[in-house]
């Protein structure tokens, strides 16, 4: 079976074409830095490898530009649409009606598009994805696969508010998690690798969008994001934890309608609003050249951060490792730096040499004498999607 993964993620689009049930990846790739200018388009095969500067303005532009190199004549891998037997699709937001994968129909997308307002910045483009796909890919099976999915095992004392009863009962108002396919992928690869019963991780999932989570025995226990994927770490554009006063402010006092402070919250703060820079990249270069800004965006991003390892490990009673993934936490020597210094206290020993070390596979970053692992696991949530597609069709 030919699967074909789409994760369309809020400035990305990650796919891979994958045979399974033997996951063998075709061919993969990626469009990068969608909205700005300069984006990156990466297409990689057996016998290809081709990397393009174009200005990808939006998602339906990145996926068409995909499906044209999955079918074009010299470097395709495709002869024709009818090939692919079906496209996963990662979508962020399942809300209260889907706890698991999903075959697409119209009232599936109906429900999808309702929750937009809870994912403004994914659901959308997830959408967008379904419907090209469709169009494209007439004849394969469409599957939704869900972020918030794994996060389900967390508990009432965790994902419930302190807020009057009837938000819950009637509106569904709690804590869902996201990032879901990611910690749900890496927390098996390195439970497996530390081959420790009822083991106690956290997992940090750092990209555009940053998330963590407390996983006992390989289920989601507490969750860094909440209703939507807003809260918690500060991230490429969005804020993170605020304290609501801040919103009631910004509304009452200074005269923002509710939908400027939601686009300010959104897609103006962060390490953008922060630095004037959405890319860990392009800030990290700025810190290193002494840009003060950067600097300090970059520390208070790793003190975020390190406030939650310390709550994590509290409610667990206890750590076994703690799991960099994604982009980020997977190439990021520099907020790793940041991030693990000065948490011997936990048992944390961090090694600087193994952290300048590059490679694909997981590796440790810790000390011999380290009480807690410090893991990379690279993610692959294509693969993630594809298992489950798959699974769900046969």
């Amino acid at each position: 079976m030919k699967i074909l993964v789409i994760n369309s993620g809020s400035s990305s689009i990650k796919f891979q074409l994958i045979q399974m049930p033997v996951k063998r990846v075709i061919c993969s790739g990626m469009i990068e830095r969608i909205g700005l200018k300069n984006s990156k388009v990466h297409f990689k095969s057996d016998e290809y490898k081709l990397e393009e500067i174009l200005d990808i303005s939006n998602h339906q532009i990145g996926l068409e530009k995909i499906s044209a190199s999955l079918l074009d004549k010299k470097t395709g891998v495709l002869k024709n649409t009818d090939e692919i037997d079906a496209v996963g699709h990662r979508v962020v937001h399942g809300g209260s009606t889907f706890s698991k994968t999903t075959l697409i129909d119209n009232d599936v997308k109906n429900m999808i598009k309702e929750l937009f307002e809870l994912a403004p910045l994914h659901n959308p483009p997830n959408f967008v994805g379904i419907e090209v796909s469709e169009k494209i890919f007439h004849k394969a099976k469409q599957i939704a696969v869900f972020d918030t999915a794994f996060h389900q095992t967390i508990p009432e004392v965790a994902n419930k508010y302190a807020i009057p009863n009837k938000f819950l009962d009637e509106n569904q108002i709690r804590v869902y998690g996201f990032h879901g396919t990611s910690h749900k992928y890496v927390s098996e690869k390195a439970n497996a690798y530390l081959k420790i019963d009822n083991s106690k991780i956290i997992t940090i999932h750092l990209g555009n969008g940053c998330s963590m989570t407390a996983i006992e025995n390989g289920k989601s226990v507490d969750h860094t994001l909440g209703f939507g994927p807003m809260n918690g770490l500060i991230m490429g554009t969005r804020s993170g934890d605020i304290d609501q006063s801040v919103i009631f402010y910004l509304i009452k006092s200074l005269g923002y309608t509710v939908e400027e402070v939601n686009g300010i919250l959104q897609k103006e703060s962060g390490m953008l609003g922060l630095t004037g820079f959405s890319d860990l990249r392009e800030i990290e270069s700025e810190a290193i050249n002494g840009n003060k800004a950067c600097q300090l965006a970059l520390h208070m991003n790793a003190y975020r951060i390190k406030k939650y390892i310390g709550s994590y490990a509290s409610v667990m009673n206890g750590l076994d490792a703690i799991i960099f993934t994604a982009g980020i936490g997977e190439n990021s020597d520099y907020i790793r730096d940041l991030i693990c210094n000065k948490m011997d206290f936990l048992g944390i020993e961090f090694d600087k040499e193994k952290n300048k070390i590059r490679s694909k596979e997981i590796r440790e970053l810790n000390t011999n004498t380290s009480k807690v692992k410090i893991l990379v696991v690279p993610t692959n949530e294509e693969i993630e999607i594809a298992k489950q597609t798959y699974d769900l069709l046969v």
